[in-house]
């Protein structure tokens, strides 16, 4: 996209600061294709009330799995749900991967690779789904740290997920940007002590935030990160 382009021809970050990116909301639009896989799947499994996802919207899959199926189940069946779900929210969006990801995020990513920044994934995704986002746009090598849900104890709105990415950057948490834009995610953000741009993918506000952005497009976006110094 040559606005995103040109958008980040000015893009600068004060040595010592780091970027920290959700995935799910923050790279790409799948909301929306999620929803659409959790209820094709219950239904499939006779369960008609659905309502529950939209509750647990930005939660690990376990979490989800035992909320729907009950606490009890054992935890092989548990993965197997979870796993299948995934695979089915995989056929849905394959097809249309392309014209989900978010408007200028992979722009980003790779120019502030380009300049050295310190980059990092964290997200509560499945590994198998950040497989398919990162090596669908080729994103993969830029991030020096991925932190999926499945390498912490506690997913977010828990700031495990962002401590980790901080430590293993070797960066304070206080001097990570961090990305994000469930509710949940700025939680977990902000408990770690990260400074907050939160995209409005998911919800159309977030006070707390330092910056609320539509997109990584947003004019504002460059002059605040070049205007950031470490604590």
């Amino acid at each position: 996209m040559l606005l995103s382009r040109f958008v980040f021809e000015q893009l600068t970050l004060a040595t010592g600061l780091a970027l920290i990116f959700d995935m799910d909301g923050v790279l790409l639009h799948s909301t929306a294709l999620h929803i659409q896989a959790w209820v094709t799947y219950l239904e499939r499994h006779g369960i008609e009330d659905t309502s529950v996802i939209y509750r647990m919207l930005g939660k690990r899959n376990d979490e989800i799995v035992y909320d729907v199926f009950g606490k009890d189940l054992p935890q092989d069946v548990m993965l197997e749900h979870g796993a299948a779900k995934e695979r089915l929210y995989r056929e849905l969006m394959g097809p249309v991967l392309e014209r989900h990801y978010v408007t200028g995020a992979r722009e980003l990513v790779r120019a502030a690779h380009e300049r050295c920044i310190p980059l990092a994934l964290a997200t509560n995704a499945e590994p198998l789904n950040v497989d398919f986002v990162l090596d669908g746009a080729g994103l993969r090598p830029l991030f020096s740290v991925i932190v999926d849900g499945h390498q912490v104890t506690h997913a977010k709105p828990h700031p495990e997920i962002y401590l980790t990415a901080a430590a293993r950057l070797g960066v304070e948490p206080r001097n990570c940007i961090i990305f994000e834009d469930s509710p949940g995610g700025v939680q977990a953000a902000l408990a770690a002590g990260g400074r907050v741009v939160a995209l409005l993918t998911t919800e159309n506000d977030y006070p707390q935030a330092a910056l609320c952005i539509p997109d990584f497009t947003d004019p504002r976006l460059v002059p605040w990160l070049a205007d950031q110094r470490p604590a």
